[in-house]
């Protein structure tokens, strides 16, 4: 199986095994980092270990080809189509920002751009999974990417993300070729997601130079 096929188990069962709670046939991030889950397999055992990982006021996100159905006990509150793209080389076009590293003492601005703007899943420590770099304006931090999953020679970009008042500029394609370029230079390949339907983010994607590999199911589980 290809490692992108069961991303969040590879993920969390190998290069960063350290962001993960549960046991040897299921697998969650920890709450502060995430809400992705993942079982080993779809065998009984470890569908019931998965449910198991929901939290009571809480839900996990599932993000595969063929998510399994919830065990008893669980209810499926969300399920959208996604889409998973791959680059090998991004495109000539680009252009220059004053592009710098984020960290742990930008971590409540970044999370704060995250929840006004709403890339995907943001916590508290989520910018830990990996690199961040950011572009701000007069000190204020208006746009930024970084890593998020990772597994054997491939890593997500993620959290690509502008406020409202400085979109247009090229801010997230710049971010997004500095993080990717990084990781192609290192040897990774770089991926991401989107919805399906999200047609806008679909056309830069592939401006860009990603090309689609597969279709991926996002689905969220709570207690029923």
């Amino acid at each position: 199986m290809h490692p992108l096929d069961s991303l969040i188990w590879s993920a969390l069962s190998g290069r960063q095994s350290n962001f993960a709670e549960g046991g040897v046939i299921a697998l969650r991030m920890r709450a502060d980092i995430g809400p992705f889950a993942a079982a080993a397999d779809d065998s009984p055992d470890a569908v019931a270990a998965l449910g198991a990982l929901v939290p009571e006021d809480g839900d996990i996100s599932l993000l595969q080809p063929k998510p399994p159905q919830p065990p008893t006990g669980i209810a499926v509150a969300m399920s959208a189509l996604g889409l998973q793209m791959t680059i090998t080389a991004f495109t000539a076009d680009r252009a220059a920002f004053p592009i710098e590293p984020l960290g742990d003492g930008d971590a409540a601005e970044m999370l704060a751009l995250a929840l006004l703007t709403k890339p995907g899943p943001f916590r508290a420590n989520t910018h830990r999974l990996g690199r961040f770099l950011g572009i701000r304006d007069q000190g204020r931090l208006v746009a930024m990417a970084g890593e998020r999953l990772k597994t054997d020679g491939f890593t997500e970009i993620s959290a690509v993300c502008t406020h409202p008042d400085y979109r247009g500029r090229g801010y997230g394609a710049a971010l997004m070729r500095a993080v990717g370029d990084r990781l192609l230079t290192e040897g990774e390949t770089p991926f991401l997601h989107t919805y399906a339907d999200n047609a806008g983010a679909i056309a830069l994607y592939r401006k860009l130079g990603f090309t689609a590999r597969c279709e991926v199911v996002h689905a969220i589980w709570t207690r029923a």
